[in-house]
């Protein structure tokens, strides 16, 4: 499952800290407008387990609850755990915090750990802050694959397609973005294709769960265009 790790990035990023913990909450902009060109994958295999992947801010949407996204131990396998079980319309946010993207290939391996209300989870691009940014996600309770757009706030679901795909397997998700196209994949397999307009500039690349999903991520790639 280990690829390689690439990661230099020089960037400023204006974080609201509420509290002596690794918690970033409020409206979460990064100013950093440090576009990469380069391949880069972050694989976790240097991160510190129990602790904040580094690189990385945690954040959501929605009025706060908890923050708790750590680097796990899977099997011998280091990997970023989205651990807190929150409910209701809030959303658990792992954001890369120096590299912004407008065109690539992003993919990411996930898998479905646990949650009554919500499980799985997937991407997040063209992030402007914590109100505003692109979803994709999927879901093995509802045994579904959706797009997304979230706009100051508000959720609004644009495609949604079947999928039946289990809790603790191991997922492969991929989003190409270029203009206002997108396609979304899982296991190579090309599901959703859209044409938004919505979010036109470079923006942040993350991580999201909604509500009580636990999910373990690795293998997070970017190939820029």
């Amino acid at each position: 499952m280990k690829k390689r790790l690439f990661f230099t990035a020089i960037a400023s990023t204006v974080l609201l800290v509420c509290s002596s913990n690794p918690m970033t909450y409020g409206k979460t902009t990064f100013h950093g407008e440090y576009v990469t060109d380069k391949d880069t994958t972050i694989n976790f295999e240097k991160g510190v387990i129990d602790k904040l992947p580094s690189g990385f801010t945690q954040t959501a949407t929605g009025k706060l609850q908890n923050l708790d996204w750590k680097i796990v131990n899977d099997n011998g396998n280091k990997v970023a755990a989205q651990l807190a079980k929150n409910e209701g319309d809030y959303y658990n946010l792992l954001v890369l915090d120096k590299l912004n993207f407008k065109d690539f290939i992003l993919t990411v391996k996930l898998k479905a750990i646990a949650g009554e209300e919500d499980q799985g989870g997937g991407l997040v691009w063209r992030y402007i802050d914590n109100n505003n940014y692109y979803i994709t996600r999927y879901n093995p309770l509802e045994h579904n694959f959706r797009f997304y757009r979230v706009v100051n706030g508000n959720r609004k679901q644009l495609i949604s397609v079947d999928c039946d795909i289990k809790t603790g397997i191991w997922v492969t998700m991929t989003i190409e973005m270029k203009g206002n196209k997108i396609s979304c994949s899982l296991n190579g397999i090309k599901m959703i294709e859209a044409t938004d307009d919505t979010f036109k500039s470079s923006g942040y690349l993350g991580l999201w769960t909604k509500a009580d999903a636990v999910t373990y991520f690795d293998d997070f790639t970017i190939h820029p265009f």
